[in-house]
């Protein structure tokens, strides 16, 4: 059972009421509901990439529903909007970290469906409005750590993974969850050649179980931006992030490891586990310290915290395992 604790580091916890910089983020709201009565835009919900300038992240507002989450486990103030959607790995839509904010307009969020597969007692599809109501959704605040070693705080929306993992009511023997994510190879033009697309990731049954991992749908009160994994996407906050998968398309309930993505294009790197873990470090740099995103640049280094500093929440999950080699 997770208790609620102070976060560590300040002693408190963040009220949900405070994470949003208002004056910023308000403005912003204000130009794109002028930019949507802007001429005869098509249809509601797509996005407003020809009104924006090229500095400015692909979305389309949609604000959520939300309830005050016991689970925002940092005090640490938000990292702005603009940086949170438009300094993104997401690879099917280029390699450059302002990639996915130019070109990942065209992936298409309506309708959107997400197959339950595998070891289930009844497989089943569900549509995203569905999986909207299926439980309040709550506003977190998490570290969102990269393993390239930067780093932001963000106000993600969304529930428990658990809560959809009991509708889904997997057998006995189904000891790992794999995620996979949209790919038609009509939209990712710019996805690299060499990798095993669609995405691939999963995570341990009791991982995916923990209540910090967050079935995700939407940051800063609003749906997901397409480059942060719209319309539906996890959250595992104590890893680092490319085990996060976006834009989900099928969760498959499975008895052995499942291939992931990453750990198949280069495991001696990227390990199935891939907790943040500062002693841990890639074979090409080091863990030890991140680079905080939005902060002034003397500010921006920091050391890395173990679990990314979940530890409290997530740390008995891997008693006895050796994490140098389970990385």
């Amino acid at each position: 059972m997770l208790i609620r604790k102070p976060n560590p580091l300040t002693g408190t916890d963040i009220p949900s009421s405070e994470i949003t910089p208002k004056d910023t983020w308000l403005d912003r709201r204000k130009f794109i509901t002028a930019a949507a009565a802007v001429g005869a835009m098509s249809l509601a919900g797509q996005r407003l990439s020809s009104l924006l300038s090229p500095s400015e992240p692909v979305h389309a507002a949609g604000k959520l529903d939300t309830v005050k989450s016991p689970l925002s486990t940092t005090g640490e103030p938000p990292t702005a909007f603009k940086d949170i959607t438009t300094y993104n790995n997401f690879y099917e839509f280029g390699t450059d970290k302002g990639d996915p904010s130019r070109n990942a307009g065209g992936l298409p969020t309506r309708p959107w469906n997400v197959k339950i597969s595998g070891l289930v007692k009844t497989q089943k599809t569900i549509d995203i409005d569905t999986l909207l109501k299926l439980h309040p959704l709550e506003e977190r605040v998490y570290r969102f750590r990269c393993v390239e070693g930067w780093s932001m705080v963000v106000p993600w929306v969304g529930y428990s993974l658990s809560e959809l993992i009991k509708q889904c009511e997997p057998l006995p023997n189904a000891k790992y969850v794999q995620f996979i994510s949209y790919f038609s190879g009509k939209v990712e033009k710019w996805a690299p050649f060499g990798y095993n697309w669609p995405y691939s990731e999963g995570l341990r049954m009791d991982e995916a179980m923990n209540p910090l991992t967050l079935l995700t749908v939407g940051l800063y009160g609003d749906v997901l931006p397409n480059q942060d994994g719209a319309p539906v996407r996890i959250i595992v906050p104590w890893k680092y992030g490319f085990k996060s998968a976006k834009s989900i398309v099928q969760i498959k309930f499975v008895d052995k490891q499942p291939p992931t993505t990453w750990n198949d294009q280069a495991a001696n790197e990227y390990g199935f586990y891939s907790n943040v873990n500062p002693n841990k470090d890639h074979p090409r740099w080091s863990q030890k310290t991140e680079r905080r995103l939005g902060l002034p640049f003397y500010a921006q280094r920091r050391p890395t915290l173990m679990f990314n500093g979940y530890g409290d929440f997530v740390a008995s999950m891997y008693n006895g395992m050796d994490l140098n080699k389970n990385f």
